[in-house]
């Protein structure tokens, strides 16, 4: 029995991905799942698998579903655009599935429900903040699901670097179909995070599948250096093929990736507006580096990832073995370096005392923000908005980073939700009568055939407004997108359509109705003991890296620091492996064997082994000008440059050896929080000419831990 049902898995396993056989620890899950048999009622077990980034996860509820008639699996996955790029894949290989997220709108969130109802549907992927719905639960119990598969299962465990409280409402729905078995799937996670996993979702005498953490092919190397981006150019001319850089800020990616193209570097930055083209280009190899913040690279199929460089410290170890993981994927090796300079420790100190605003700062940016979108006290249960953050807080003078970690916590306590950046597509409807648009026609040859094809794919573009697919209607055209963009704009200006560009905002969800203010309770497990997890993930990064002690405390790690330690040994040991071997391959190994970097093991570019030469190639300040060197993007890299009497201008610099001239204002604004430590409001006061100008400067300040702004609202020198 059990060899005619690996043979079907295997069977399945060729039809629909071509793959011959399976990576570890697959079928150990896939058989748990599916029980005894692939007909009847579901025989499973409630399984929990834990398997590295890249190791097929996605296989291990898509197949044993595809492998029953009957199969239909549902999916809850937090990340919007990771659950559209998993539907793309399935109906790419000719399967029935659909998604339902906070981006859609109730008749559409409607329709796709029954059609896993009704129809041939396999796959539903919903977002955990929809699993309350009254309209998903009346529905789910009659879709008959064989099978539950939580992705990102840490989201639901307190004690995860990623807790959504959202999630809780699995167990909830559990109740709804007993006997579906539980699939739930995590790429990181350590014994304390899988026991509370195993019991938030119920999953009594449930099976955990562990595959080691380790990856053999990959090299880990940390570079504590003041010339970051001499390090960094180092790794790009000396490792051949695809790369990442991460970056903490958005504005940090922008430097950078401007600052590689004045090196000739082909990259390409993430961009507002830009980044499904960017995606594009580096995942078809148009474009060599990938400049991205770490919201970059989940459900990103690219296995020849030759090197991933940590430009910014990540907040977690959870967060770096995954990022790193992203390289080499397809078995060769690959580089993963982190890169440190000495004061990312203090900079991270900071930045953990920005990121929790006080309980009183938390509760007026959730009355600001029903404000700001205009919805009242007992409203907006179950409503999607689409929320521009940037405009939000210059509306209401408030920092970006102090808004952003005020949201986070109110999403904690399951206030709302900030959803990742959706796509919205264009929409189009037509505002003259079909005779005034065919003497158009006549007279505009130029937009005849582009009127007609319109016209021949939307039914109803009269009436009501249609979504429009600008890439669908170039190829079936003869345009370019960029023409059908265009002639779009043309239309519009010649007062025959109405439209709305397409655009990518992120959207804000609220899963209650808005309360009093003085209601609004935030739970102390959400913002003490978050802290505390917050403070002491950050103390494990460092001591990753061979930093420990000083500001986060000691002994995080339980055994010998990153310095010491095999790095692949120390990371399979923080999540529970025993007796991990050493790699041979990391800079600590290759220190050991006084190899400072032989070119079989480890390429010299990524700063293996003691002996390797930390000067950067690539400096372009003079030695003069670098009083000190930071973290690239906006807020890292305001300095002054010279001693406290100098009036030398002030620089913004990376940690690359290279210096921005700054903006007259923000100089001022550094010299005068120096001089004279002003609260916020004195600060703008002084500004008043400019009042943004100063927020922006000073948000960017705070988010990178510069600067600190006291209880009394005085701002001080970090």
């Amino acid at each position: 029995m059990m060899r005619e049902l690996t043979d079907k898995l295997r069977a399945t396993l060729r039809k629909y991905w071509r793959y011959e056989g399976f990576r570890p620890g697959q079928l150990e899950t896939i058989l748990s799942v599916v029980g005894s048999s692939l007909e009847g009622p579901p025989t499973g077990r409630d399984t929990l698998s834990l398997m590295p980034t890249g190791a097929g996860k996605s296989l291990l509820y898509q197949l044993p579903t595809m492998a029953r008639k009957d199969g239909f699996c549902v999916v809850v996955t937090p990340l919007i655009a990771l659950m559209k790029d998993q539907v793309d894949k399935l109906r790419a290989r000719g399967i029935s599935a659909v998604a339902v997220h906070s981006g859609m709108t109730p008749d559409q969130i409607d329709a796709a429900l029954d059609n896993c109802v009704y129809g041939d549907v396999r796959f539903l992927y919903v977002a955990p903040e929809r699993l309350a719905s009254e309209m998903f639960r009346l529905r789910l119990p009659r879709m008959n699901p064989t099978l539950l598969a939580i992705d990102e299962a840490h989201c639901i465990s307190q004690w995860g670097y990623d807790f959504r409280p959202s999630y809780l409402r699995i167990a909830e729905i559990r109740a709804l179909i007993p006997a579906t078995p539980v699939l739930a799937l995590t790429a990181s996670a350590t014994e304390q995070v899988v026991e509370d996993i195993m019991a938030q979702l119920k999953m009594v005498g449930g099976k955990v599948v562990r595959t080691s953490f380790e990856r053999p092919n990959l090299s880990y190397s940390v570079r504590k250096v003041e010339d970051k981006g001499g390090q960094l150019m180092r790794v790009i001319e000396g490792v051949p093929g695809a790369g990442i850089v991460y970056v903490r800020t958005r504005a940090g990616v922008e430097q950078l990736a401007a600052w590689l193209a004045e090196k000739g570097v082909y990259h390409g930055g993430m961009q507002a507006g830009e980044r499904t083209l960017r995606q594009e280009e580096w995942t078809s190899d148009k474009k060599r580096i990938m400049v991205a913040t770490n919201a970059f690279g989940m459900g990103i199929d690219k296995a020849d990832v030759r090197f991933v460089v940590h430009w910014s410290v990540p907040d977690s170890v959870e967060n770096y073995y995954q990022e790193s993981g992203r390289a080499g994927r397809d078995g060769q090796r690959a580089y993963c370096l982190l890169l440190l300079s000495p004061d990312d420790r203090s900079r991270a100190v900071n930045r953990l005392e920005a990121e929790f605003p006080s309980l009183e700062t938390i509760k007026q940016v959730y009355e600001l923000i029903f404000n700001y979108l205009q919805v009242g006290i007992g409203e907006g249960r179950d409503y999607s908005f689409d929320f521009n953050v940037f405009d939000f807080c210059h509306v209401n003078k408030l920092f970006t980073w102090t808004a952003l970690n005020a949201i986070r916590i109110l999403q904690s306590n399951g206030y709302m939700v900030l959803t990742d950046e959706s796509d919205h597509p264009a929409r189009v409807m037509f505002c003259v009568s079909r005779d005034d648009l065919y003497r158009l026609r006549i007279e505009r040859d130029d937009l005849d055939h582009f009127l007609r094809t319109i016209m021949r794919m939307y039914n109803g573009i009269f009436t009501e407004f249609r979504s429009v697919d600008e890439q669908e209607i170039a190829s079936v055209s003869g345009y370019t997108v960029d023409r059908v963009k265009e002639l779009f704009k043309t239309l519009w200006q010649l007062r025959v359509i109405r439209y709305i560009p397409s655009r990518r905002t992120p959207l804000l969800f609220f899963p209650m109705e808005r309360l009093p203010v003085e209601d609004v309770y935030i739970a102390p497990n959400t913002y003490t003991i978050r802290k505390e997890l917050a403070v002491s993930r950050s103390a494990q990064i460092f001591d990753y890296a061979g930093e420990g002690g000083g500001d986060f405390g000691s002994g995080v790690h339980g055994g010998k620091s990153g310095g010491e330690e095999c790095r692949s040994v120390w990371l399979r040991r923080y999540f529970g492996e025993a007796d991990p071997q050493e790699c041979g391959v990391c800079d600590v190994c290759l220190s050991r064997r006084g190899k400072a970097a032989p070119s079989d093991e480890c390429d010299e570019s990524v700063g293996c082994g003691e002996g390797t030469e930390l000067a950067g190639r690539q400096e372009v300040a003079r030695p003069e000008d670098r009083q000190s060197q930071d973290g690239i993007g906006s807020p890292e890299g305001l300095r002054t440059g010279g001693s406290e009497g100098s009036s030398r201008p002030m620089t913004r610099r990376p940690q690359d050896g290279f210096a921005v001239r700054v903006r007259f204002s923000e100089q001022a604004v550094l010299d005068v929080i120096r001089e004279r430590k002003p609260t916020v409001k004195q600060l703008v006061a002084m500004f008043a000419a400019d009042p943004d100008r100063v927020l922006d400067s000073l948000d960017s300040l705070v988010a990178e831990g510069w600067v600190v702004i006291d209880a009394t609202g005085i701002i001080n020198l970090s």
